[in-house]
């Protein structure tokens, strides 16, 4: 049992520590806007885990084997959201280059509306094509009919508190006023290079379904 703990354990955070949109958008919300706001994504990545959790220990493999459509749906929704984020952090990196210089050292910071930050990042880790091949196959592996209930829960427990903990620790450290100011001086180029990964990203999900 403890084995089996601190593999998914191991695994989990290996997945959580390769780049992807859920990475992005924590550390992009952290040093653009504030911590406050990029611990609100974090809820929200913490509750797109929720769902793809329970959803693997119910047989989301099985589920996508047998409703093909809905994988389809999911994969092209997916895509077209992360396209979405990618067009407004590029149109972002747009606007800031075509501000004066003098305008670009202290860009006005506009915090979104309460609860925007929280939805984002909810979509985001949802629409994540590294959470549906995750969950839909390699967590998979591991919540076979051997497995019981009690484990269920505690494995489904287990990444809830690793997801939460590790993009904490994310916003935390890029919401430092070293990055802050590294963000600030930089802002259009990591704009721009965050909005070419989520296309990227929505591109992928939408001609690899």
């Amino acid at each position: 049992m403890m084995m089996l703990f601190a593999t998914v354990a191991l695994v989990h955070f290996v997945a959580l520590m390769s780049p992807g949109p859920d990475f992005f958008f924590v550390s992009q919300t952290a040093a653009s806007r504030s911590r406050k706001e990029a611990m609100m994504g974090v809820l929200g990545i913490s509750l797109g885990i929720v769902v793809w959790a329970g959803l693997a220990l119910m047989g989301l493999q099985l589920i996508l084997q047998k409703m093909a459509w809905l994988h389809q749906i999911i994969m092209v929704g997916g895509g077209l959201y992360l396209l979405w984020m990618g067009w407004q952090l590029l149109c972002s990196a747009r606007a800031r280059h075509r501000q004066p210089a003098e305008h670009q050292a202290e860009p006005e910071v506009v915090l979104p509306k309460t609860g925007r930050s929280f939805m984002k990042g909810f979509l985001t880790n949802i629409s994540n094509p590294k959470a549906i091949i995750y969950f839909g196959s390699v967590f998979s592996l591991f919540v076979g009919n051997d497995v019981g209930a009690a484990a269920r829960w505690g494995l489904f427990v287990l990444i809830i508190v690793e997801t939460f903990a590790w993009f904490t620790l994310v916003a935390a450290i890029f919401a430092l006023p070293y990055f802050r100011n590294k963000y600030q001086k930089m802002a259009k180029w990591i704009d721009g290079v965050a909005g070419t990964l989520f296309a990227g990203f929505g591109i992928h999900l939408i001609i690899s379904r």
